[in-house]
């Protein structure tokens, strides 16, 4: 498996963060965003949308969607679980692994998109928008740490696909000085430090 992917960006490092969990080998191809690589012809042919990951297989099959490519991983390669291993839990995964997207990794996305300078004169940004999103985090950041006052991961007893997006989408958010409040939001900070120190949290 070849994985076209971009060290800095969240949605890359999600299925870095799943393979290294599942003890997947693969190469990778460096596709600089800031160098404007995905913008290219070449890459384009893999990804008509210039969006990262991509991951192609070795009989030249593509998958340029995050969560698409950690499902046929799954599949492929069952164990160790992160999807869930019966009707409930694979739900109970899947609601929180959504709420992880909606509720907290496209509200920071937003942020940096429309008030950092890395964009400024790529994309048309909103200011305006990035502060109601910011506003919109810190009270996420809220939920997710009574969320967590009586379980130690996102979705339950065990860490899951669920973990992997909240913690790329938080840690995504030190860009933008979008930062857990370990005093005012102890059991998320606990979530935090837990899931970063696992192995898979460096790939």
């Amino acid at each position: 498996m070849l994985l076209y992917h971009d060290l800095r960006a969240p949605n890359p490092r999600r299925v870095r963060i799943f393979l290294a969990e599942k003890g997947v080998a693969y190469d990778t191809i460096e596709v600089s965003i800031a160098a404007a690589a995905h913008q290219t012809q070449e890459f384009r042919r893999k990804n008509p949308l210039a969006l990262l990951p991509v991951l192609e297989l070795a009989d030249g099959k593509v998958l340029r969607e995050s969560m698409a490519i950690c499902r046929y991983v799954e599949d492929v390669q069952p164990e160790p679980n992160l999807f869930g291993v019966d009707p409930w839990e694979r739900a109970q995964v899947e609601q929180w692994n959504r709420h992880a997207e909606l509720e907290v990794f496209y509200p920071i996305a937003q942020v940096f998109r429309n008030s950092h300078t890395f964009w400024t004169g790529r994309i048309k940004q909103a200011p305006e928008f990035a502060e109601i999103m910011r506003e919109q985090v810190a009270a996420r950041f809220e939920w997710l740490d009574d969320e967590l006052a009586d379980r130690p991961y996102i979705a339950g007893s065990r860490f899951t696909v669920a973990d992997i997006t909240a913690l790329c989408a938080i840690d995504f958010g030190k860009v933008s000085d979008i930062r857990i409040d370990a005093t005012a939001r102890p059991n998320l900070a606990a979530w935090h430090k837990r899931v970063s120190d696992r192995p898979s949290a460096k790939a």
